[in-house]
């Protein structure tokens, strides 16, 4: 069964959650894709206009692409790697580092979004992750989150591309009125 956290599959297509929400993202910014594995995010951001630092403990694997910067930084060492920086966007799928949360937030601009699609509790029924250190309670990313404006959030079961439980949300750092289509 493939996995979701470390795919060896590099033409994956992006999540259809992150490419909902990715117009929300504020035009001339930067964006971070955290734990950004193959790209898939990165690339899409990028041929979107977006600047996209794309992050991850190996970065061999992103393609030379314009508008894409790759850094390779453990992200689990405790030294949040990005302080003094901030983003239009912040992007994270398929990882769950919690002691990142509140730098996610204090990393993004007036006005940015952060768009996160993991795991919940109950994909440990289908597969991995299945250790309870990777897998969000529900209402955990609302509750993390709570100084931004939640744009969506969702909770459950899917299917495609393969039986898990994920936790999503989309959220905006400041007043800004979300623009929903």
């Amino acid at each position: 069964m493939p996995s979701f956290e470390r795919p060896n599959d590099p033409n994956i297509a992006p999540s259809p959650w992150i490419l909902r929400w990715a117009h929300l993202v504020p035009r001339g910014g930067q964006v971070l894709d955290l734990a950004c594995g193959h790209g898939r995010h990165a690339v899409a951001l990028a041929a979107m206009g977006h600047r996209v630092v794309a992050a991850d403990i190996d970065v061999a694997a992103l393609p030379a692409l314009p508008g894409i910067a790759p850094l390779a930084v453990d992200l689990e060492t405790g030294v949040w790697p990005f302080a003094g920086q901030t983003f239009a966007g912040i992007v994270m799928t398929n990882y769950c580092h919690r002691p990142h949360f509140p730098h996610l937030i204090d990393s993004l601009a007036d006005g940015g979004v952060l768009l996160i699609e993991t795991f919940g509790q109950g994909n440990e029924n289908y597969g991995r992750p299945r250790n309870p250190d990777f897998l969000l309670a529900p209402g955990e990313l609302l509750r993390a989150f709570d100084r931004l404006q939640v744009v969506a959030y969702e909770h459950g079961a899917e299917q495609v591309p393969r039986p898990a439980v994920r936790q999503r949300i989309c959220a905006i750092k400041g007043a800004s009125l979300a623009t929903l289509s």
